[in-house]
């Protein structure tokens, strides 16, 4: 008897239990890009179309990278009777201690429940070997680097991958940007859409602000490469990547990917990546209350006294004066 392949479209009547893994340190940023869009489908569509359960290795508080908590609705192995899809969430790629949740991914990939991987998450589907035989992207490993570890998984280049029953992306709005196509695939293009325009007409536009110009009409005829780069940069904020791991993400080299960067945009890359990360850091302190320290870790800065010294030097003030403006 051949065995179904297992599918992500399902029939549009069916409510989907969709299950978090937040493991300690997770970011909160890429936690609600993966969420949000979830529980607007629900109240645009008028229909219970997603349930979110909320998983922790021990059930208790789960640290956010900043400092803050959240509470674990269950634990890793637990209420997973209905689960339709798993996503484990996670910051970096260093999760020592969660034997028990890579025994779980196993046994829920027997079961044939979608499972996916967030920012770190992705190398904790990666060592439970539910990812071998698929495509994957894998932003914690170059592409070399993962050929090497994980040979049976085809490390991908794209920000994000949905291949058949699993999917993979970078941290940060790469996980807006996977579940948008997840919706597409399960409740069709037009839902997808008017989740995207609510995403897009919800924020306020303040009247100091210039018009936002597209990759596209700003890159115009640049190579491929590039704009790639610029993608990558764009889906990797709260972690950056070096210009070395750009590289070889792209396949090319260090020398080369400088020379695109100085020719179509005048700045070297680690000028340009720092210029995308203090710009949502902007939007951040702009449009949130969230706290300096926390903004400071969501766009990549490895301490609030970094964060506000780099702000000044590129805005000619400090985030707390920005927010008295």
């Amino acid at each position: 008897m051949v065995r179904e392949e297992p599918s992500l479209e399902w029939g549009s009547d069916i409510t989907r239990q969709v299950g978090f893994v937040l493991l300690p340190g997770f970011s909160l940023l890429a936690q609600a890009c993966a969420l949000e869009p979830l529980q607007i489908a629900n109240q645009l569509s008028g229909q219970h179309l997603y349930t979110p359960i909320v998983f922790g290795l021990d059930g208790g508080e789960i640290k956010v990278a900043g400092g803050m908590a959240l509470t674990a609705q269950h634990c890793v192995g637990s209420a997973a009777r209905e689960l339709d899809v798993l996503l484990v969430c996670a910051s970096g790629a260093n999760h020592g201690d969660c034997e028990e949740l890579l025994e779980w991914l196993v046994q829920l990939a027997e079961r044939s429940v979608v499972l996916g991987g967030i920012g770190g998450g992705t190398q904790v589907l990666a060592r439970a070997g539910v990812l071998d035989g698929y495509r994957a992207t894998l932003a914690w490993q170059g592409p070399d680097a993962s050929t090497h570890t994980y040979p049976r998984i085809r490390s991908s280049r794209q920000v994000f991958e949905i291949d058949r029953d699993r999917m993979t992306c970078g941290g940060g709005t790469a996980a807006l940007d996977m579940m948008m196509s997840l919706i597409a695939r399960q409740h069709g293009q037009r839902l997808a859409e008017r989740v995207s325009e609510y995403f897009v007409h919800e924020r306020v536009h303040l009247g100091n602000e210039s018009r936002p110009v597209s990759l596209g009409a700003q890159l115009g005829h640049a190579p491929l490469s590039l704009r790639d780069a610029v993608a990558l940069m764009e889906s990797n904020i709260e972690e950056p990547l070096s210009t070395h791991e750009l590289a070889a993400h792209l396949g090319i080299s260090r020398r080369q990917l400088e020379r695109l960067f100085k020719k179509y945009l005048h700045a070297v890359p680690s000028r340009y990546y720092l210029n995308l990360r203090l710009q949502q850091a902007r939007r951040l302190l702009r449009e949130t209350g969230g706290a300096i320290g926390d903004i400071a870790f969501e766009t990549g800065f490895s301490s609030a006294a970094h964060f506000s010294t780099a702000y000044r030097n590129h805005f000619g003030m400090t985030p707390r004066e920005e927010r008295l403006v």
